[in-house]
């Protein structure tokens, strides 16, 4: 059996996320009936079917799921390695940090206070994008370290721990429940998050669920404060805006949210080293063990009785 090409594997993964190899070709810029062939010969040289197909549907066969897991990460690995050239190639160099807007504890303008002082320290590019973004950025080569909160998929990554905090509950000001001290997520039922995910069933939605894509705090703001939706920020997020159309309630049973510093495992850079080693000190020095509470610290981090 000769190897696979790139391309048979794009192919692949576009009838296999589409199901129906008309959209396929359409997505790939090209005619039905050659991708259909090339699909044929795909699975003649794997010598196993692939798809079910009848005249009203097509479905994957449990090969075809196992051969797109793995294409998916064998293409994000392509892109990836061309990422990666293209950014080493380039005249200056610089380390590319993707985050999410305001999810850094407060800890990042300390970070690359004490990042720069590093010998290994290059200019540093921030690279912002939505909640659940930074992994595929990350090992799509697009950047070289990311700050992430739970939860997140660290397949092919090295993480590191920085700072478990509670998340509270943002909801309009004149909402009944305002008046309340703490709630419980059954409290919440009937409630929305700001992407259309059920705020009782938060974490639980699953992944095929279409969601409401909102990037913007300022958006998420306003959908709160005139009641259409409610939000769980963390605490830190929560005490750097406060707003008088908002109120913050603390969730006796909503999960924690660890906020981590995470970089490729085929990585060997330097300077992203430094930043991690910038990232843990910072944490560890702005939230140590005996001075805030357990709800509030490095990840990990336990004090003696």
């Amino acid at each position: 059996m000769s190897d696979l090409e790139v391309r048979q594997l794009r192919y692949f993964v576009a009838v296999a996320e589409e199901l129906h190899f008309g959209r396929a070709a359409d997505r790939l810029g090209m005619a039905q009936p050659p991708l259909s062939r090339a699909i044929r010969e795909l699975e003649r040289q794997l010598g196993v079917q692939l798809f079910e197909r009848t005249t009203r549907h097509v479905v994957l066969t449990p090969p075809g799921e196992t051969l797109l897991r793995d294409a998916r990460t064998a293409l994000d690995a392509v892109a990836a390695a061309a990422q990666r050239a293209r950014h080493v190639g380039r005249p200056a160099p610089g380390l590319r940090l993707a985050l999410k807007a305001d999810y850094d504890g407060g800890l990042l303008p300390r970070i690359l206070e004490t990042y720069h002082l590093h010998e290994a320290a290059v200019p540093v590019e921030l690279i912002l994008g939505g909640r659940g973004e930074q992994v595929p950025t990350l090992l799509q080569g697009r950047a070289d370290v990311a700050l992430l909160s739970t939860p997140y998929d660290d397949r092919g990554l090295d993480v590191e721990p920085l700072l478990t905090e509670p998340r509270l509950v943002a909801l309009a000001a004149s909402d009944p429940l305002a008046a309340r001290a703490t709630l419980c997520l059954a409290d919440l039922a009937g409630r929305t998050l700001p992407d259309g995910v059920p705020a009782d069933r938060e974490g639980l939605a699953p992944p095929s669920e279409t969601r409401r894509l909102v990037r913007d705090l300022a958006q998420i703001f306003n959908l709160v404060e005139l009641g259409n939706s409610i939000w769980f920020p963390p605490s830190s997020v929560a005490r750097r805006h406060p707003r008088p159309g908002i109120a913050y309630r603390p969730v006796t049973d909503l999960k924690p949210t660890t906020l981590a510093v995470a970089w490729p495992q085929s990585c060997h850079s330097p300077a992203v080293a430094a930043f991690v080693r910038a990232a843990t000190s910072v944490a560890a020095a702005a939230y140590p063990p005996e001075s805030v509470p357990l709800a509030l610290r490095p990840a990990g981090l336990t004090t003696s009785s």
